[in-house]
């Protein structure tokens, strides 16, 4: 006799933050799971070193019971950039 079982997916999407490195590559953190730190040697393999973790990190929160972060509702809307300042010194 074959069981049944029901499998549950989720689609979501998160923004990571791809920072250059001085010797190379880039490391990558994400908002929504702040204890992930990732790095990829290019562009490429840090995209997919990001998905791994933010994957793996989402079964540890299902199997802990922990709430899922909320997905990006529109990540295009999300704007980042570099805002150079100054500080006087006394």
């Amino acid at each position: 006799m074959k069981r049944k079982e029901t499998i549950k997916a989720i689609d979501a999407q998160y923004v990571c933050t791809f920072r250059p490195e001085p010797e190379g590559g880039y490391t990558v953190r994400c908002r929504a799971f702040p204890e992930i730190v990732s790095y990829g040697a290019s562009l490429d393999e840090a995209r997919r070193n990001a998905r791994e973790a933010i994957e793996l990190c989402l079964e540890v929160y299902q199997e802990k019971g922990w709430q899922l972060p909320r997905s990006e509702a529109d990540p295009r809307k999300t704007i980042k950039e570099l805002v150079p300042v100054k500080l006087a010194r006394a």
